[in-house]
């Protein structure tokens, strides 16, 4: 029987990976149309919620309780299980790392608390959950991350633009990889508890590193350029998400991993896609060596074996 998969923010950076993914291991995939469609109607008879929802910075405190608990009230009335796409705000800057399944939600500033008091309503649910949690994002399509509004936009120009300690380890998520450990998750969830937290390894890079590893695909190589947060400290009066951005800026200043050890006991056969295989699905085509260009492979083909 065909298995069904809802996805919320079909439009955004997860969903549409997750929309994807979930296409290709054969299942139905039903994209959540927000103002036409009712979220507990629509979860009617799916097996699976993806909720990719994620209101920009400065409307988290507004909307990000009342929309988890819409999801929340759909999965506990439908049976559905969520699939929630986590991040490392949780954590805190005094966490020690690696960061796992059993590292306290220590944050204390106001986005990490958002984020807090989102998962724990999660787990204090009748639902059943599944946070897939990994740091930033490596996306194939330009969407306005880190990683391609700031790091690589100006590699052009021979710039690498990093936010902060270059020396430090990062914790990196390449969206097609992540999408295929969620689609995993998803069809062994009988086997899961109620409310599984699961952290997605992914890359866990030095700004030094992933310099490196971008400039061994690049026709020009870049060198490493300081972004300043000048501006943003300058506009934060009056700039809304200037004003998160800093406050997010220590993840830039603190050294952090994830582990992969409870996804690698869930999902044996899982592979990541190697980085440097990776990579340049993320740049910009114009701007790889010849050589590369033309090898690219299919994104995400490092695999979960049938």
């Amino acid at each position: 029987m065909t298995q069904t998969a809802l996805i919320l923010g079909a439009s955004g950076r997860f969903g549409r990976a997750a929309a994807a993914a979930f296409e290709r291991a054969g299942w139905q995939v039903k994209r959540f149309q927000r103002g036409a469609e009712t979220l507990s109607q629509v979860a009617v008879g799916v097996d699976v919620i993806v909720n990719s929802w994620n209101p920009a910075y400065p409307d988290w405190a507004k909307q990000v309780p009342s929309l988890h608990r819409q999801v929340i009230r759909a999965a506990e009335m439908s049976g559905a299980t969520v699939i929630l796409p986590g991040n490392v705000y949780v954590f805190g800057p005094q966490t020690p790392f690696p960061w796992s399944e059993q590292s306290p939600h220590a944050a204390q500033n106001p986005l990490g608390r958002i984020r807090v008091e989102m998962e724990a309503a999660y787990r204090a649910s009748k639902a059943r959950v599944i946070v897939l949690r990994s740091g930033d994002y490596l996306d194939t399509a330009a969407s306005g991350n880190w990683f391609d509004a700031m790091i690589t936009a100006k590699l052009g120009k021979g710039k690498f633009i990093y936010p902060g300690r270059a020396d430090i380890p990062h914790a990196w998520g390449y969206l097609p990889d992540k999408a295929r450990a969620a689609v995993g998750l998803a069809e062994k969830r009988a086997d899961l508890p109620r409310f599984v937290d699961v952290p997605f390894a992914g890359y866990t890079l030095t700004g030094h590193e992933l310099l490196a590893a971008i400039n061994a695909h690049l026709h020009q190589p870049a060198k490493l350029s300081q972004m300043s947060w000048l501006p943003l400290q300058l506009a934060r009066p009056f700039w809304p998400l200037g004003r998160c951005l800093l406050e997010m800026r220590y993840l830039w200043d603190t050294p952090h991993s994830l582990s992969g050890d409870l996804l690698q006991q869930l999902l044996p056969d899982f592979q990541v896609t190697p980085v440097a295989e990776a990579l340049p699905h993320c740049l910009p085509k114009a701007l790889l060596a010849p050589q590369t260009g033309r090898g690219l492979k299919a994104e995400g083909s490092g695999g979960l074996a049938a």
